[in-house]
């Protein structure tokens, strides 16, 4: 083959959706050349993994999924501690370093950052911590060494996974948010009392309807947090999830279009520029399936995205045709499982639920048009039938309301 007839891929991100991209690429074409671009100074690692290294259930090799050699082995030129400073979709290149990289197919992959607190007194705190990166997750850990006790700040699964992150390494712990309950954008107030519980049986100390109003600090370490309604609270470690803001400032300037959640694509993770994909957290995305676009942040969804976005860029024609889900231990006590669309995704839903207190269970369905559209269980062993609501999802198929309620039922 003339080199000039050698595809060539430039990747920019080298997260889960990245590098699975890149394999791919590589698997199906063999003879091409594969640029793949990360900001860090790590090789791909398991982000899911991350709480569990804050915890020390795990220790920090084996959260680590590829290594250098793999990608030598796999012909992917891989740049690390790189940020691309443009993309020029006229002349087809990327420039990063001041060097120009052809690409007849370019992926985006480049995810999203911490919010800052945005309050006074923390920033370059050094107790205060954002939790994201493995950079993070050390400093995080080498601070929980140092403290007798420990703030988590904000509603969000990264608040939720810091604060078990602290009671588990047994120091005091407290949880603090402006919102009435934890995860309060995706479970309702009977998921979470559920969670409450599960919480206060870690010795989790929670604070509802309080928002930061500033960190006090001595010599640049915060020393307590102020909130709104006047509580203080002494520790010596402070960590927050407030969101994150997505990576799209790469896209200034190439008529590459995004929106406030990230760089639009369609149902086959391709821009509005033809030959340039967007996959992962930045993808805002249609998904044929729910019939909508949104922005979908797990693990999973990352690793579906990366093999759409390669056949595609290889020229195939595939759509995106999963079912987002997500899973957690929520504390010690409890389980979560999401898939499909929540009322986070849209109000309009209709939802069926059902409670068992004794048993510490709760299901909710929730419908769109007849259509049953995802779902949310809580409570160990409560995850039958999950299988099923996934392919009821997938079926488009609409269920009369009077089906709903059993359909709580459904085990198979």
């Amino acid at each position: 083959m003339a080199s000039s007839d050698v595809r060539r891929y430039v990747i920019v991100g080298n997260g889960f959706a990245g590098t699975t991209a890149a394999e791919q690429l590589r698997k199906h074409e063999p003879a091409c050349e594969i640029a793949l671009f990360g900001d860090e100074a790590y090789t791909l690692y398991n982000r899911i993994s991350l709480p569990p290294m804050l915890r020390k259930q795990i220790p920090e090799a084996k959260v680590m999924i590829r290594d250098r050699a793999w990608h030598d082995e796999h012909r992917i030129d891989l740049h690390l501690q790189t940020r691309v400073e443009r993309v020029d979709t006229k002349d087809r290149v990327v420039v990063a370093d001041g060097t120009s990289y052809p690409f007849d197919a370019l992926l985006l992959a480049t995810g999203g950052r911490p919010n800052p607190t945005g309050k006074p007194g923390a920033d370059g705190a050094a107790n205060v911590f954002p939790f994201q990166y493995m950079d993070d997750t050390r400093a995080i850990s080498e601070q929980i060494d140092r403290s007798k006790a420990a703030v988590a700040i904000g509603g969000s699964f990264i608040a939720y996974e810091l604060a078990e992150a602290f009671a588990s390494r047994g120091i005091e712990t407290h949880w603090l948010m402006r919102g009435p309950r934890g995860l309060h954008r995706i479970i309702d107030e009977e998921a979470g009392a559920l969670l409450h519980e599960a919480a206060q049986a870690e010795g989790v100390h929670m604070h509802y309807g309080h928002e930061v109003e500033e960190f006090v600090r001595d010599n640049g370490t915060v020393t307590k947090v102020r909130t709104n309604k006047g509580m203080e609270i002494e520790a010596q470690c402070y960590a927050y999830g407030f969101g994150l803001t997505m990576n799209t400032e790469l896209c200034d300037g190439s008529g590459i279009e995004t929106s406030k959640n990230g760089i639009l694509c369609d149902d086959h993770l391709e821009t509005n520029v033809k030959g340039v994909f967007a996959a992962g957290d930045i993808a805002d995305f249609y998904d044929p399936i729910l019939e909508m676009r949104y922005r979908m942040g797990t693990w999973n969804n990352a690793g579906a995205h990366g093999k759409v976005a390669a056949q595609n860029m290889m020229g195939g024609s595939e759509k995106y045709h999963d079912v987002p889900e997500y899973s957690s231990l929520l504390f010690k006590g409890q389980t979560i499982t999401q898939f499909g669309m929540g009322t986070d995704l849209r109000a309009d839903l209709e939802m069926v639920r059902k409670v068992d207190r004794e048993k510490k269970w709760y299901r909710a369905l929730f419908f769109w048009q007849d259509r049953l559209v995802g779902g949310l269980m809580l409570g160990k062993g409560n995850r039958a039938g999950k299988r099923k609501y996934v392919e009821a999802i997938k079926s488009k198929e609409p269920f009369p309301k009077p089906q709903w309620e059993a359909m709580l039922d459904w085990t198979a």
